[in-house]
């Protein structure tokens, strides 16, 4: 599944700033006795490693405060609490009046597999009004970064794995994508199959109850994004006295299973693609994209795509673009209308023979840095996708849904359906068809649904409320475009968030953001 926007902002700046310069409720003591009475050591931040995505060190918060960084021990099974521990990278943004501090808030920024301790630097501007009562706090889950992040193929076989065709159109080009994805879950078997079974989203949440007691808070102050909400769903259904002031923005629909994800998400990003092609007439000569209608600009990607799927053109380096590396470049400038732009630019000059920025940009989607080594993004994402879920597709299974994928995005159709194909041959079965977040007594969970959010389209909060259960979820409804509506900038959002974490007031009923 794409990621949230959040975590790629950070990965597409860089990139292109490169070129264009176990369910049921638990009480406190339930879990690890000894584990809850660990002490956190806070020290300064390291850079991020290469398995969170590299980079400097975090750069100091507003008024020259430090980021400080911690590891939390928690238990690897759940079921054998006295057994093998991981150890969970934190990052720490302490409160500004720790005179009128409410507690922590807990950050998850989506994915699944996105580095929360790289992630909330980079973003933190975004929510420094919250850092007046809270201390800003994300982590990498299990599986994640230097949380026993998951390892599948190295480098120089990521970059080959990236660039078969995901979209075969032929017997031969099949038996090519399913050898590959073989290749793939057997990889990670042989090089992380201790860790497998156990980085799924039920553990997940138990690992955030477990954080808020070692954090010394009552309650879970939580902001989830994108994927992020199914984690506080989880975490609500597991927890539901605990839930303190929670934000869910960008929300996964919980109703779900793998496959209507998917075609949720086909039909999403085509329709942000629209948007993206009818500014484009709009704003007329301005426009560097030849075309007098949005279809006429729609046409000529997919007739570009098509070209590219015989013949790739110069990308980065010995590197080509591909069909596949240009899907996967448009769908990312796609969660933003900040990265509009960057499309634009990207088409113009690769309609001319230049795939470098569209290759870039699914540099960024796949997390490839720009030395040639690649974070654990995509080995995470996968890993978590697919011991939460059941679904496993084989290939006939998957090409009889193209039709159905096909009708609802001509451009992302193919791409998505074809990669039901993710978990077939995962050596870990799956938790469940869909996420339990059934929370009855839990504390107000206000909702962000976006109308024009092409990963998490906007029916999931609505979704979300429904199964929260009455008087839990309170949908907001945010009339705009991109994958989150509080990082956007709309400052109706920002209020409504800002209003229930730091002063516990609960957004109206059919409260909506323009």
């Amino acid at each position: 599944m794409p990621t949230s926007a959040t975590l790629r902002a950070a990965a597409l700046a860089a990139s292109a700033a490169a070129l264009l310069s176990l369910t049921g409720c638990s009480d406190d003591s339930g879990e690890n006795n000894d584990l809850s009475k660990q002490t956190l050591e806070w020290e300064d931040c390291p850079a991020p490693s290469t398995a969170e995505g590299g980079g400097p060190p975090p750069s100091p918060l507003p008024g020259g405060a430090d980021w400080q960084c911690s590891t939390l021990q928690v238990p690897r099974d759940y079921g054998v609490p006295d057994g093998e521990t991981i150890d969970l990278a934190l990052i720490r943004g302490p409160a500004r009046d720790q005179d009128r501090r409410i507690g922590s808030l807990i950050y998850n920024f989506g994915g699944p597999g996105g580095s929360g301790v790289a992630t909330l630097p980079s973003a933190a501007k975004d929510y420094e009004r919250l850092r007046e009562r809270y201390d800003l706090v994300s982590f990498d889950p299990r599986g994640v970064g230097r949380s026993a992040g998951v390892k599948c193929l190295n480098d120089q076989q990521l970059d080959a794995y990236y660039s078969q065709d995901a979209t075969p159109d032929n017997a031969t080009e099949e038996k090519i994508l399913a050898d590959y994805r073989k290749r793939y879950s057997a990889a990670c078997e042989r090089n992380s199959g201790a860790v497998l079974p156990y980085v799924g989203t039920l553990n997940a949440a138990r690992d955030m109850d477990l954080m808020r007691q070692v954090l010394g808070d009552d309650k879970l102050h939580y902001f989830g994004i994108s994927y992020g909400t199914e984690l506080g769903g989880v975490y609500a259904h597991q927890f539901p006295q605990n839930v303190g002031r929670a934000v869910f923005d960008a929300v996964v629909d919980p109703t779900k299973d793998y496959e209507q994800s998917s075609l949720a998400q086909a039909r999403g990003f085509q329709q942000a693609l629209n948007n993206f092609a009818q500014d484009c007439v709009d704003r007329g000569d301005e426009c560097q994209l030849q075309g007098s209608t949005a279809e006429e600009i729609e046409q000529n990607i997919i007739k570009f795509l098509q070209q590219l799927d015989k013949k790739p053109i110069a990308g980065i380096g010995d590197r080509e673009l591909t069909q596949s590396a240009a899907t996967s470049g448009i769908a990312q400038t796609l969660y933003s209308t900040e990265f509009w732009p960057l499309l634009e630019q990207g088409l113009d000059e690769a309609y001319a023979g230049n795939g470098q920025l569209l290759l870039a940009l699914s540099d960024a989607m796949n997390g490839r840095n720009e030395d040639g080594t690649y974070s654990n993004l995509g080995a995470a994402n996968t890993a978590i996708n697919c011991v939460d879920s059941k679904d496993r597709f084989t290939p006939a299974q998957a090409k009889a849904e193209l039709p159905t994928f096909s009708a609802a995005s001509p451009v992302f159709g193919d791409w998505l359906g074809w990669g039901l194909l993710g978990c077939t041959d995962w050596p870990v079965a799956g938790a469940w068809e869909d996420p339990d977040v059934s929370a009855p007594g839990a504390a107000p969970i206000v909702l962000i649904g976006t109308t024009g959010d092409p990963a998490t389209p906007y029916e999931g909060a609505r979704a979300m409320a429904q199964e929260l259960g009455k008087g839990v979820g309170f949908e907001v409804t945010h009339r705009g475009e991109g994958h989150g509506a509080y990082n956007s900038g709309n400052k109706c959002v920002q209020a409504v968030v800002d209003n229930y974490l730091l002063r516990g007031r609960v957004p109206a009923a059919g409260t909506v953001c323009d």
